[in-house]
């Protein structure tokens, strides 16, 4: 189990190396430079250039990739081109907000599948296991940000229950909070559910077509005792691995949402970097948006070896 765990925190460290390389790399491409945009199209060539010195890229390549990536090491992601702030700080201020999105997209997901998905598979010969698994076929069809205006129009417009977008801190007003947050939640949840029942119950059918399952049926057990006793830990490894890429998937897709119901979140803070042509304060985050998908990847492996035996033991 040791080893195991080594070996994928290996890969881990690994990967984090390669990311950072592509993700500067694919940056300093872009065209356009900070200084020039900074300060205009009237500035003197001097200005550029002291501006240049200040911002640090008038240096190589390979130095400021060193300086960049020395940073990040220690929490620093650098100085903002356009406000002069720490971007560590604006990152970790949306990053709360982001998680908290996300994390709650996932439980609704996962509130959604786990009870509707196993239904399907134990009556899927019947008319509403047919019903489940067509609904959620349509709902694999919704992108979430569409998803969101849908709901935007049900709830906020003709229903007038809950806010159509906007951002009340916890600390501020708790209900308030729960409430500016809930559509968003059902946005990113309804879809990655509807994604996430069609695997629970492909992995729940084949199940219980195994014989350990027939067999302790033939002991006297019910078929939901069997499945529940035997069958749904042996369920649970292949969704772990789809719950993984989903959960990255609600990652990347909150960065839509986010900008759909006016949420201050990274996605935010991103699409406003791009569009100010702030790429120091856009590599840090798409670099930390990286980070955290391969640290979503490492606790699916370590997962694994959770729900399945023989990688504990595997050398």
């Amino acid at each position: 189990m040791i080893v195991y765990l080594l070996k994928r925190l290996a890969v881990l460290l690994a990967s984090t190396a390669v990311a950072g390389v592509v993700v500067f790399a694919f940056m300093a491409l872009l065209p356009g430079d900070p200084a020039q945009v900074a300060l205009g199209v009237n500035a003197t060539p001097e200005a550029i250039e002291a501006l240049r010195k200040q911002f640090g890229t008038d240096r190589s390549l390979v130095v400021q990739f060193l300086d960049w990536i020395g940073g990040l090491a220690t929490g620093d992601f650098g100085t903002s081109y356009v406000t002069s702030s720490p971007i560590g700080e604006q990152i970790a201020d949306r990053f709360g907000v982001t998680l908290v999105l996300v994390l709650g997209g996932m439980v609704i997901a996962l509130l959604i599948a786990v009870p509707l998905g196993t239904f399907a598979a134990v009556h899927h010969r019947n008319a509403l296991g047919a019903a489940i698994s067509a609904l959620s076929q349509v709902g694999i069809a919704i992108p979430a940000f569409l998803a969101g205006i849908l709901l935007v129009y049900v709830f906020a417009v003709q229903a007038q229950a809950l806010p159509s977008g906007g951002y009340v801190p916890l600390a501020e007003d708790p209900v308030e909070w729960f409430r500016s947050l809930l559509l968003p939640w059902l946005s990113l949840g309804l879809v990655q559910g509807a994604v996430l029942t069609r695997y629970v119950r492909s992995a729940v059918l084949e199940v219980m077509r195994e014989d350990y399952l027939r067999t302790a049926r033939a002991k006297g057990r019910g078929k939901l005792g069997a499945l529940f006793r035997h069958g749904l830990r042996n369920a649970a490894i292949p969704v772990v691995t789809v719950l993984g890429l989903q959960l990255a998937t609600l990652l990347i897709g909150a960065v839509v949402v986010e900008r759909v119901f006016v949420v201050p979140g990274l996605g935010d803070l991103l699409l406003n970097g791009v569009a100010q042509r702030d790429l120091l304060l856009v590599q840090g985050v798409v670099m930390l948006l990286v980070v955290a998908v391969l640290l979503i990847n490492f606790v699916v492996d370590v997962a694994y070896a959770a729900l399945d035996p023989r990688l504990r033991g595997a050398r």
